[in-house]
This record gives C-alpha cells, structure tokens and sequence, in this order.
C-alpha cells in the first residue's frame, strides 16, 4: 500500500487545501504577479495623492523631526492650503468644447472599433490555413507599436501643403487641400489612424474567445444549411455578447480620458484645430505648459480626479444596467 502523505493536525485543513491549491496555480500566479505589482505601483499607491486635487500646491521644506521628510510628499499633504473645489472651476471654462470632443470621440472609436475589430477576429478564425491567419493577423497588430510621433511625421508627408495627398490633387487639375487649417477633415482623420492603430490589437481577445468555440455548432448549422452570416448571427455573436459587453462596460469608464499622444502629436500644433482636436487631457497639458497657471499640480490633478471619479461612476451605472437587462453578463 502507498504510503499516504502525513496531515499535520496542528494545521487546519482549509488552510492546508489552500496551499495545495496554491502550489497547483504557481505557474498562473507567476504570470499574474507583474501585472499586480504594476497595478500596485501605479494605481493604488498613488490614491493618497489625490488630495493635490484639493489643495494650492506650495513647495514646504519639511521641518527637522518631522517623521515625512519627502519635500513633495510634506508639501502635499501638509505644506498646502486646502482650496476645496476651486481647482475644478478652471475646465468649466471650455467645459462644453472639451467634453464634446472627448466623449464624441470615444463613443466613435468604440463603435465603429467594436464592429472591425469582431470582423477581423472573424475574418483570421475563418482562415482554413492557419499560418496564412497569422502572418495576416501579425500584420494588422503592428501598428499598435509603432509611436504616435512616427505616424505624425508620417501624416505630414501625407496631407501637408506639399504632400503625397497634395500632389496627386494638384497634378489632376485640382486645388491643394490644407488639412492643418481646415476643420471638418480632422474627425475622419483620427477615426482613420485610430482604426489603423489599435483594430489589430482589439482583436486579439475577440479571437481568442473564437478558438474556443465548439466546432460541432458551425457544423450542425452547415448541415441545416446555415449560410456564413446566419452562422454568425445566431452562433458567434451570442456567444461572443458577453466578452463584447465586458469590454464596453470598460471602455465607458474610460470614456473622459483620449488617446493624449494621438491627439496632441497628429495636428502638429495647428491652432486653428483647437475647437476640434482638445480633448481633456490635452487642454490641461497645454495650459500647464504655458506656466499661466499659478497652481499647476492642483490644476492638474482636479481635471485627473475628474477623470477617473466620473469614470468609476459610469461603469457602475452601466453594470447596473446591463446587470438589470442581462445579469449574466455584469462584471459584478
């Protein structure tokens, strides 16, 4: 007889099955444990400072003793004068230019991105040929590498007074287009390179959830004679609604934050552009680095809690609706 494993009967068993169960998910916590780290790091140890939002920011020295001896730290919280909301009053300025661009533009992106991107992921499935589907799928995920700089030089070659776009109009007889003073081309524009950059990448976990499919549902339709789109109306897409609700939910909490590097890089410093390519953040880096402002941090800080409170209350009010309409697809 196989000799059994000893307990030890000082250790309660929920404890021991712990970390049995532990030691079988090694690997799968391993692989977890930057992403919490980073989450550590970067998104919950900094909470506290949210308190900048608050205050009129001073450089204080800490005095000798003082158990917080960090000069920016000390002069957080306990160097500056408490304003309450008065950091706040400067976005209500452009308040209703800053908004509609923000959220215009996110609630585009998440539209016509949601569409291509469950496209492509069921393009690349489709594929028969497996390395074919690859090399087309590696293809349309590496611009989402490529820095917003190098698509910004990119798109001056483009559209400029004398770029390609230009060139062509100008050789058939046409007159040149200048896209850097002209309004009306700018939302096309960053719906375009939007969609170039990040289609790819959105489609990887649209794909991912494809491969795990049951095979015999495609097969079963094929045989009542299913056409492609009825296959996918009435078997991928419901199987698909959870992830995509997952992921919306998300994005809405997202949805007063831009793409800062998009928007700040692409009009290459067009003022004439202003009323249609300042988004939130992009406003609170330009008047920070004009030096107009006397209370930068807190300035700074008041647009982020704006930011990140009115997304948390948009995911809960959107969970609490699709929780009300569909409770199996909730995040919580």
């Amino acid at each position: 007889m196989a000799q059994q494993k000893a307990i030890n009967p000082a250790k309660p068993k929920a404890l021991q099955g712990m970390a049995g169960s532990t030691k079988r998910q090694l690997a799968y916590l391993l692989m977890v444990l930057p992403g919490v780290i980073f989450l550590l790091a970067f998104a919950y140890l900094p909470m506290p400072g949210a308190v900048l939002s608050f205050k009129f920011y001073q450089m204080t020295i800490p005095p000798e003793g003082h158990w917080l001896q960090d000069t920016f730290l000390y002069s957080v919280f306990f160097g500056s004068e408490w304003v309450g909301l008065d950091n706040f009053t400067y976005l209500l300025k452009d308040a209703p230019m800053l908004i509609r661009n923000t959220v215009g533009y996110n609630l585009l992106f998440m539209v016509v991105g949601l569409v291509l991107q469950v496209g492509l992921a069921v393009v690349i499935n489709e594929m028969r040929n497996r390395k074919t589907a690859k090399v087309y799928h590696t293809i349309m995920f590496m611009p989402y590498f490529i820095s917003w700089i190098v698509v910004m030089y990119a798109l001056y070659a483009l559209i400029s007074a004398d770029g390609f776009i230009n060139q062509i109009i100008t050789n058939m007889g046409g007159k040149a287009i200048k896209f850097y003073s002209k309004k009306q081309y700018w939302p096309f524009i960053f719906t375009i390179a939007q969609i170039w950059k990040y289609t790819g990448q959105g489609a990887i976990i649209y794909l991912a959830t494809l491969t795990g499919f049951d095979e015999q549902l495609y097969e079963a339709g094929a045989i009542d004679g299913a056409t492609k789109w009825q296959q996918f109306r009435y078997i991928t897409l419901p199987q698909l609604m959870p992830v995509i609700v997952m992921l919306q939910i998300l994005a809405v909490g997202r949805i007063f934050n831009g793409d800062f590097d998009m928007f700040y890089s692409l009009p290459n410093g067009s003022g004439v552009l202003r009323q249609v390519t300042q988004t939130i953040d992009v406003y609170v880096f330009n008047t920070l680095k004009t030096g107009q402002l006397r209370n930068s941090f807190g300035y700074a800080g008041a647009a982020a809690f704006f930011q990140a409170a009115v997304g948390f209350v948009l995911i809960l009010v959107t969970n609490a609706i699709v929780k009300k309409h569909q409770p199996d697809m909730a995040l919580f």
